[in-house]
């Protein structure tokens, strides 16, 4: 028989899981919390070891951009659990926070486990690891556990599975399977924040790890100013995440090596050059480094003598590539539950009392602050809202 003393249950400890834990719990709600792997908040773990970016400290209404198409469904969200508010959250939590140059928010202590800590031994909930949401029997949640099978049935349900990628972590997406069972209707999962595989020749090999700056990267319409990283395996780093959106839905990549020069004034100092002067020296007299001729002649061998072609390609080579890297290998993923799948508080419509939150919801948004952000603020709208729910 299943466990009926359950009131609510949270499924999933990252940032979505442990705000819709707390929110509940400030409810008034008994709170259990379920955990597939044998620790709490792994991939928020894995997010510190670079420094934990919370937030960006940028108005709402810059902020909010940042999610595209997703925007005005997450503008009521994000609006009561903004970057003020979740820095006011971070040093609640006795862990101070600070604001870097380009505006990104982390706590002075940069990793993520003391603010984990901190919120663990402050929440009302009783957590239980190595529980694994196998799917469902009638209305009731089943389980793999350490002592067996187990079958519980809550009075409400949060998920905060995570998305597909960083399975090792515990985001897998096996959850899609048992909620489209249920007639849930899904987006497809696709990478987002994600690299892209190039086939280097071998020439490239001696600039594998080598930051490629002070570029602007081109795809679909859009143009950010980035860094990217050469690496054996293709392009990876904050300016390709920046674009990989762009890119994967069918955008050409392509690179402008000499952002703060303007295409005339190459024309005419490619015009001016000496005619026994090599081109590898007329390329570094235009500021081009090693890395960025080596791409040029990566990508665009043989180079055109006519000047004003050559300077076409400086400000927007193309890029070949052979598409994303593996989904599991993504910062974060797009898909899963859609807009059209859940009331105004996040309840599944073909589930009632079952809530979802943070990157199991259809959204994306680059790097920089606001992928946490966003889970902990729809973290906390499931949560408010799964709270006044009684069946």
């Amino acid at each position: 028989m299943p466990n009926t003393s359950i009131d609510a249950l949270v499924i999933g400890s990252g940032p979505a899981g442990l705000m819709a834990a707390e929110s509940l719990a400030n409810a008034g709600r008994t709170v259990t919390i379920i955990e597939g792997k044998p620790s709490a908040g792994r991939k928020l773990l894995m997010a510190g070891k670079s420094g934990l970016n919370l937030t960006k400290d940028e108005p709402l209404e810059t902020f909010i951009r940042a999610y595209g198409s997703a925007a005005d469904w997450l503008y009521p969200m994000i609006a009561q659990l903004d970057p003020v508010e979740v820095m006011a959250f971070a040093e609640d939590l006795g862990q101070p926070v600070f604001t870097g140059t380009t505006g990104r928010v982390f706590p002075k202590a940069m990793k993520a486990s003391p603010l984990l800590r901190a919120w663990l031994q402050r929440l009302d909930a009783t957590m239980h690891l190595r529980w694994r949401w196998t799917g469902f029997d009638g209305d009731a949640l089943t389980f793999d556990t350490p002592d067996g099978p187990q079958t519980l049935a809550p009075n409400v349900t949060v998920l905060a599975l995570g998305g597909a990628s960083w399975s090792r972590l515990g985001s897998d997406g096996a959850w899609a399977d048992i909620l489209a069972d249920k007639g849930v209707e899904l987006a497809p999962f696709k990478p987002s924040n994600m690299g892209f595989t190039v086939a280097w020749s071998e020439h490239m090999a001696p600039h594998f790890g080598t930051p490629l700056k002070n570029i602007a990267l081109i795809a679909g319409g859009t143009r950010h100013r980035g860094e990217a990283v050469i690496s054996h395996r293709g392009l990876e780093g904050g300016g390709i995440y920046a674009v990989s959106a762009a890119v994967r839905d069918g955008g050409d990549l392509a690179f402008d090596l000499l952002p703060d020069r303007p295409v005339e004034g190459l024309v005419s100092r490619l015009r001016k050059r000496p005619r026994k002067q090599t081109l590898t020296k007329a390329l570094t007299g235009l500021g081009l480094d090693p890395l960025k001729r080596a791409l040029l002649q990566e990508f665009a061998r043989p180079l055109p003598e006519d000047p004003a072609a050559l300077a076409a390609l400086i400000k927007a080579l193309p890029v070949k590539h052979q598409g994303p890297r593996p989904i599991d290998e993504a910062i974060s993923t797009a898909g899963g539950v859609p807009q059209s799948s859940v009331t105004q508080g996040l309840m599944l419509e073909a589930i009632p009392g079952m809530f979802v939150a943070g990157e199991m919801l259809d959204w994306e948004a680059p790097t920089g602050g606001y992928l946490i952000n966003a889970c902990l603020a729809t973290g906390r709208w499931a949560g408010r809202y799964a709270g006044m729910y009684h069946p």
